[in-house]
């Protein structure tokens, strides 16, 4: 059996797996986990990645979880272009840098705004009281002049002159409260030019091919009662 891909392109992180291994034409298998019907704790799954999280790789009898280590070993094994992750120390540390802000950072921000602004009162159909909305908003707009001052600069991307694995990462976290409907880019132009760069690099087709899910998930259906109470335990970490 060749490289397999567990994968739900409603998570970020599974969709910057995704255009990175579709970009870098790596054969692979994708297996789709719904996170939203609970697939991820099935028994198949668990074998594959006791942590129940996607994404997660296997490779023959190598499995492999967690978003950021999936990026690399797919860099490394497929020998990537270098802008990727640069061999370069210091370009390779500015790429480190990012990732290791990101996912305590952004991540966060970005996915409690799509959850609180669309998840919550069209999925679930449960009202986000006002002040929390509004603080985390606040808290992305904090992130999003972190991500424009400290890591973009006056660069063409995150780490330098070329897309890397971060950009991919960054891209795909802030698409989740676009899809909410929050037009993050609209008064930050050095945003806005740095997400059309980094489409432009990945191919247009490919990036919106890997957001059709994400993009559609305001058209999802009302959650029946036996998934809001499966839910009930994830949705709280997203108040």
């Amino acid at each position: 059996m060749g490289l397999e891909l567990y994968l739900d392109l409603l998570s970020q992180p599974c969709r910057a797996v995704y255009i990175f291994a579709k970009k870098n034409s790596i054969p692979f298998e994708l297996r789709t986990v719904d996170l939203l019907k609970g697939q991820n704790h099935s028994d198949d799954f668990v074998q594959v990645n006791p942590l129940r999280k996607v994404p997660a790789l296997k490779d023959g009898d190598f499995t492999l979880a967690e978003s950021v280590a999936i990026l690399l070993y797919l860099a490394r094994k497929y020998e990537a272009p270098d802008h990727w992750y640069p061999q370069d120390l210091q370009a390779r540390a500015r790429v480190d840098e990012y990732l290791s802000w990101q996912h305590t950072a952004l991540r966060t921000s970005c996915t409690r705004t799509m959850w609180q602004k669309m998840m919550f009162p069209i999925f679930l159909g449960q009202r986000v009281p006002p002040e929390t909305l509004a603080n985390t908003l606040a808290e992305l707009d904090r992130c999003l002049q972190l991500l424009e001052d400290k890591f973009l600069k006056d660069q063409d991307f995150l780490a330098g002159p070329h897309i890397s694995v971060a950009d991919l990462v960054a891209i795909t976290e802030l698409m989740h409260p676009v899809s909410a409907g929050c037009d993050i880019f609209k008064s930050r132009p050095k945003l806005a030019a740095w997400r059309q760069r980094v489409e432009a690099a990945v191919g247009e087709d490919l990036f919106r091919e890997a957001h059709a899910v994400l993009m559609k998930a305001k058209d999802l259906p009302p959650a029946d009662t036996a998934m809001k109470e499966r839910l009930k335990p994830l949705a709280q970490l997203f108040l």
